[in-house]
């Protein structure tokens, strides 16, 4: 890794280096936490854990072949190179920002409360149409998951799209003096964190702290159909170019038509150009993360036949909107993560759907104090989006199910006191011939719903 050699780790860490002086120059081919994932001469990162310290396992990945470890202890009996840090967490941090500048590629940063990965997803689609882009994998996109995600760029790379979520005030601060993204991409501002930014403008306060990094010839993306992103009037003299519905955007689409769950179509429109596409993946909202797509493909030169191309080549990703189609069920596995506005979202793509449409719904998490009042909400929506039934999952969803039977005591709408209860009743849900979508928060675990249905 270039320029990662342990005197340099040394230096960006503000460690003490322990070991033969002649390991000094060496460079580091890889750098890990996982004690599972260990490459020749690699670097091992030992993360202080609620229920796991990884320092038990220096031993172990030393004699795998790592050329060196961090520890944030003194290790009197160690035969190999470690370099001793205050926090192992801080130092992965500081080599993280320091080797990114080591390469010198331009950084797509994207954040929001909704469509962080399935906007990163459409931008990465369309950028590789010109460029080795390197993406965030999964839900690596906290303080630890960055730094990883930075760790696995090369010389070889040409552009890296970095999907950034926070759930706090200062976190995008710190990532953001990792990433230094050239451009910032915000999706929306929703009601996400709310226990820990209070209300949508300290969400939107959080959010842009992301453009502090920003040089003079760098850009803003931003969603101008929402309406704390367009109070954005820029930032040090950079304008935001806006994305939207509403011909006055900088980007917008028209023409807009569903083709259910096969995508969207519409036609996108770029200053005085103008084209046609088939956004693969159902929803409004891909609409709006093709925009966003189609906005960052310009501001990196790319033809409008390459921007088509890479919107009309994305791939669905498990637990995002992913179509599973089993001998019995159409499955819309989007259980990766859920709040009131993807929610909403997902059940109007739901309402495309061929045969018995089916939504089971789960607890949604970190809503602050109005959580009851945001769940109330979806079961009033789950009514009224057109849908035949929907399986409400977990305590909170109570409020989701007494709100939906309030709203229409016709509407066929179930609860079930746990994911383990769901699974068990599971064959009184769904019959041969639905389309049933399965999302909750993460910790809900609801994968294993998806699993199931597949299994029926």
């Amino acid at each position: 890794m270039k320029n990662l050699t342990l005197r340099n780790l040394t230096e960006v860490c503000s460690g003490i280096y322990h070991g033969p002086e002649t390991a000094l120059d060496q460079e580091v081919t890889a750098i890990t936490t996982d004690s599972r994932k260990i490459e020749k001469d690699c670097l091992f990162v030992p993360i202080v854990g609620e229920r796991v310290d990884a320092h038990k396992f220096i031993p172990d990945v030393m004699a795998k072949g790592a050329l060196s470890t961090l520890s944030e202890r003194e290790l009197p009996e160690a035969e190999y190179p470690y370099i001793q840090v205050k926090s192992s967490l801080q130092a992965v941090k500081d080599i993280a920002e320091f080797y990114l500048k080591q390469l010198n590629i331009p950084v797509v940063g994207i954040t929001g409360s909704v469509g962080k990965t399935s906007t990163k997803e459409v931008i990465a689609s369309v950028l590789k149409e010109k460029y080795r882009t390197l993406k965030t994998q999964g839900n690596f996109n906290n303080e630890l998951g960055l730094p990883l995600t930075v760790f696995r760029l090369r010389d070889e790379d040409e552009i890296a799209v970095l999907e950034m979520g926070i759930s706090d005030f200062g976190e995008m601060t710190r990532l953001t003096k990792i990433a230094r993204p050239d451009t910032c991409v915000i999706t929306n501002i929703g009601t996400c964190h709310l226990e820990n930014l209070g209300d949508r403008d300290g969400v939107l306060k959080a959010k842009t702290e992301i453009f502090q990094t920003l040089r003079p010839d760098g850009h803003i993306v931003l969603n101008g159909d929402d309406d704390k992103l367009i109070t954005v009037e820029g930032y040090n003299g950079i304008k935001p170019v806006f994305f939207g519905l509403n011909e006055q955007r900088d980007v917008y689409a028209d023409e807009i038509v569903s083709r259910g769950l096969k995508g969207m179509e519409c036609r996108i429109h770029l200053g005085d150009q103008s084209f046609s596409v088939l956004v693969p993946m159902p929803g409004i909202h891909m609409v709006y993360n093709a925009l966003a797509a189609a906005a960052v493909g310009r501001i990196y030169g790319l033809t409008i036949e390459q921007i088509k191309a890479g919107i009309e080549n994305l791939e669905a990703i498990s637990g995002r909107f992913k179509m599973i189609e089993t001998d019995k069920l159409l499955i819309v596995d989007d259980c990766y993560n859920a709040n009131p506005m993807s929610m909403k979202a997902s059940l109007n793509v739901l309402h495309d759907g061929t045969g018995r449409r089916v939504a089971i719904l789960g607890d949604m998490g970190e809503l602050g104090e109005n959580e009851i009042a945001l769940h109330e909400e979806v079961g009033v929506h789950a009514v009224s989006c057109g849908i035949d039934a929907c399986v409400c999952v977990g305590d909170l969803s109570t409020h989701m199910y007494e709100a939906a039977k309030k709203a229409d005591p016709a509407f066929c709408v179930y609860h079930e006191k746990n994911r383990e209860s769901l699974l068990a009743h599971l064959d009184r849900y769904v019959q041969k011939g639905d389309t049933v979508l399965v999302k909750a928060s993460h910790f809900m675990k609801f994968e294993e719903v998806v699993k199931a249905l597949e299994e029926m």
